[in-house]
């Protein structure tokens, strides 16, 4: 008999109550894990999981292909998996089982972002940092990403409020109680001030490299969020991504690395800005004089840009560093 007959006989057997149950146990279940597996995707556990899902593959893959000493290793390993488990996602597992009682992960939203949003809280968050590099006002401004940063969230004052560059500024102003801590933008929104970072412990940093700028680094290396950090002495611009800390970014560059990581698409090429050089992301008010060599020696200038009389000058800022060798 073949499969889809014999399936649909065991239907018909089956009284109506027993098919009503089972449809709501499974359309349960995949619910559940449906809720769990977007709550774990909010957590940097999510990457634990998604190993533990590779040593799965693996073990199963070395048993099929008869690799004798790998499965055998396999094998050995995995009676300590639920320990490990355990010990490697206790304050997620922990804060799972406390969601589980409330009604707002059973229909928990899901955060989607529209990509003109992001380009313009990219806007805000450059306007921000060189707002408070001119008045040389640590900061801290962490813009998540792929891995959600809920458990650094929670460390903080919760906020949800629409990203502004006013805003920012008066986060970080000295005066107030939540400037010691990191603002977590999330999509286009401030989801909480005052957060905690986990710091970084890897030996390449040197002891020059003070803890606002520690946290930064350990942020890119839990996470792929990327980090905006305004130094409160020379009042320098940085960006961390990947683990790595890249200090001294003028406004031009802080823009063009942050739509880089976001996959904002940069203006098109023209056939006159690549014959004056001319960059590509130009500010808004900032006036450019370019000269242009016209035939028979006639020195004009022409200017590229928008308003007359607007501003020309981007923020340069010096290298991370201090004197005596210090950094913050």
């Amino acid at each position: 008999m073949p499969p889809v007959t014999n399936f649909w006989h065991i239907l018909q057997t089956l009284p109506y109550l027993a098919i009503l149950r089972a449809g709501f146990d499974i359309t349960l279940v995949a619910y559940l894990l449906y809720r769990l597996i977007l709550l774990a995707k909010g957590r940097r556990a999510w990457q634990i999981i998604l190993g533990i899902g590779v040593f799965f593959a693996f073990l199963i893959a070395s048993e099929k292909l008869g690799l004798i000493e790998l499965n055998w290793l396999l094998t050995q390993v995995t009676p300590l998996g639920p320990v490990a488990i355990v010990i490697l996602l206790y304050p997620e597992l922990r804060d799972i089982l406390e969601k589980l009682g409330r009604l707002d992960f059973w229909g928990a939203p899901i955060h989607v972002t529209a990509r003109e949003d992001v380009s313009l809280t990219v806007e805000k968050v450059v306007r921000a940092a060189v707002v408070l590099s001119g008045t040389k006002t640590g900061a801290l401004i962490v813009l998540e990403r792929e891995t959600g940063l809920d458990d650094i969230i929670i460390t903080g004052t919760p906020l949800d409020c629409e990203v502004s560059q006013p805003l920012l500024s008066t986060i970080f102003y000295d005066g107030t109680p939540l400037h010691d801590g990191a603002a977590i933008i999330r999509g286009n929104r401030i989801a909480a001030a005052g957060c905690r970072l986990p710091t970084t412990e890897s030996p390449n940093v040197g002891t020059n490299v003070h803890m606002r700028h520690r946290a930064a680094i350990g942020m890119s290396e839990n996470s792929d969020a990327i980090t905006v950090v305004v130094s409160e002495e020379r009042g320098t611009i940085s960006l961390t991504s990947n683990g790595k800390l890249v200090p001294g970014l003028s406004e031009a560059t802080l823009r063009q690395r942050l739509q880089e990581a976001f996959g904002i698409a940069a203006p098109k090429k023209t056939i006159l800005t690549s014959a004056l050089h001319l960059p590509e992301n130009l500010p808004f008010g900032r006036r450019k004089t370019v000269k242009i060599s016209p035939p028979k020696g006639d020195g004009t200038e022409t200017s590229v840009g928008p308003s007359k009389g607007a501003k020309d000058s981007p923020l340069q800022t010096p290298p991370l560093t201090e004197q005596g060798g210090q950094t913050r």
